[in-house]
């Protein structure tokens, strides 16, 4: 057991106080949780390459910790209202379709080793700023009208591109087109 995989851990405990804490209209928590969730994040990726404590679990842990605190923030977000349930819909169907992918890739005994996309990454970005930015607004009594229906937009275009894009690597790998390279690359 590593630091950083003792950090991912942390991380997996805080998505239900966050999730607790927005259901409870805390928004100061919920903002609070969100933020500490995203500079842990950062932390146990830099102990994990400075010192070297790379680890098999941490590799699992670290993307399903994340994903599992964005999903949970956007879902209650689109629960209360506070974010199309459109996009969540889209960003749920997303992530649900990537997984399938990958166990019918296994299942069929042609397994895809998933690296992320520079499109999947930018989109990630754009949620956590996304969800940031509305956890924020609620915690501080805020509007930033402008800003919020922008990053709905870009998060919801860059959503799609991004599952296109891992559908077209995945049906190429699955084809057999590109042997010897994995999507993403």
């Amino acid at each position: 057991m590593t630091i950083p995989n003792l950090i991912t851990i942390m991380r997996l405990v805080l998505v239900p106080a966050v999730v607790l804490a927005m259901f409870q209209a805390r928004w100061d928590w919920a903002f609070a949780g969100f933020l500490v969730a995203g500079i842990s994040d950062g932390i146990d990726g830099f102990i994990a390459r400075r010192f070297n404590q790379h680890s098999k679990l941490g590799a699992y842990l670290d993307p399903v910790a994340d994903k599992l605190l964005l999903v949970s923030v956007f879902v209650v977000l689109g629960f209360i209202g506070q974010l199309p349930l459109w996009l969540v819909v889209t960003m749920v169907s997303r992530d649900a379709l990537i997984i399938c992918a990958v166990l019918l890739s296994t299942v069929m005994a042609h397994p895809v080793e998933m690296k992320p996309l520079l499109v999947s990454k930018v989109n990630t970005a754009i949620q956590i700023v996304l969800a940031a930015l509305v956890l924020g607004e609620l915690a501080f009594s805020i509007h930033l009208d402008p800003l919020r229906p922008a990053l709905i937009m870009l998060s919801g275009v860059l959503t799609v591109a991004s599952a296109a894009a891992y559908l077209v690597a995945w049906l190429r790998h699955m084809s057999g087109y590109g042997e010897g390279s994995t999507p993403g690359t």
